[in-house]
């Protein structure tokens, strides 16, 4: 199984599984040997590939620190199925579904609008209830899907979101 990993802002996909002595690490297409070995009362020793080094291994939670070479290293654990939703919300988080069958009663932007983060975009009617949508993010009205009074079902596309265009700063030239 692979487990995803976070050192600082870097992202890390991992598996292990076990060989005859030890474990093996794979990352990307890398396998190395490994080994975690207990020498006294907390003395660890890491064997990675030919390396052997003490090491002192905490947790906390999803948090794992690892002293090794006189510096600290803070990882964090990713749950697959939390990495997959946010994954998920990346891609689709520009649009704006409709959650339920029904209409659309208010609009309140137009296309090329530049809306700030929790700004109401628009309001849906079903079975008798109002629904407000509002901006999920900073940025700018590239698309709306549907028309006021217009029915649409369930999973519908309503609005699209792109990023806002930022102002190139001094001394930058525009691409």
């Amino acid at each position: 199984m692979r487990h995803g990993f976070k050192l600082g802002e870097s992202e890390f996909d991992i598996g292990l599984s076990r060989a005859h002595a030890g474990y093996r690490l794979h990352i990307g297409d890398r396998e190395v040997p490994v080994d975690l070995t207990t020498d006294g009362p907390g003395n660890r020793l890491l064997r990675c590939g030919k390396s052997l080094d003490e090491v002192i291994i905490a947790t906390h939670g999803d948090d794992i620190y690892i002293h090794l070479d006189g510096a600290t290293h803070h990882l964090r654990y990713e749950h697959p199925l939390q990495r997959l939703a946010e994954l998920r919300e990346a891609v689709a988080g520009d649009t704006i579904y409709a959650s339920m069958p029904g209409s659309l009663i208010a609009l309140e932007v137009a296309e090329r609008d530049c809306v700030s983060q929790g700004q109401t975009l628009l309001i849906i009617e079903s079975m008798k209830m109002e629904t407000t949508f509002a901006a999920p993010r900073d940025g700018v009205v590239q698309r709306i899907h549907v028309e006021t009074g217009v029915t649409f079902n369930k999973g519908d596309a309503l609005l699209t979101l792109e990023p806002e265009a930022r102002e190139p700063e001094a001394g930058e030239s525009e691409s």
